[in-house]
This record gives C-alpha cells, sequence and structure tokens, in this order.
C-alpha cells in the first residue's frame, strides 16, 4: 500500500480557520493557495486531510 499515492492542493484559504487545521495544512507540505503535494496513502494522511476537507481538493 505504500506504492499508493494521493495528490492534495490546497483550494481554500487558511485565513481566518483554526491554529490546529492551519497546522494541518502545513503538515500535509501546502503553503500557497493551489499548491498541490503527493503524499503516501496511510491512515494517517487520510485523517488529516478529513480533517481540514473544506480547504483541500483530493485525486486519487
Amino acid at each position: 500500500m505504500a506504492d499508493k499515492t494521493i495528490k492534495v492542493t490546497l483550494v481554500k484559504s487558511v485565513i481566518g480557520t483554526k491554529q490546529d487545521h492551519r497546522a494541518t495544512v502545513r503538515g500535509l507540505g501546502l503553503r500557497k493557495l493551489n499548491s498541490s503535494a503527493m503524499l503516501e496513502d496511510t491512515p494517517a494522511v487520510r485523517g488529516m486531510i478529513n480533517k481540514v476537507a473544506y480547504l483541500v481538493k483530493c485525486e486519487g
């Protein structure tokens, strides 16, 4: 399962969001709006994406 990846893109600004949600976005490797990161498909990454689902877009 380590060979599976997810592309995560920040589609909404983190301005005005909770501090821990901002930290989660940074933990996913996203900085600016429309920046993307290719991440391993692990339960930890899925949980982070689920937490900030209203800010990001995922592609399998």
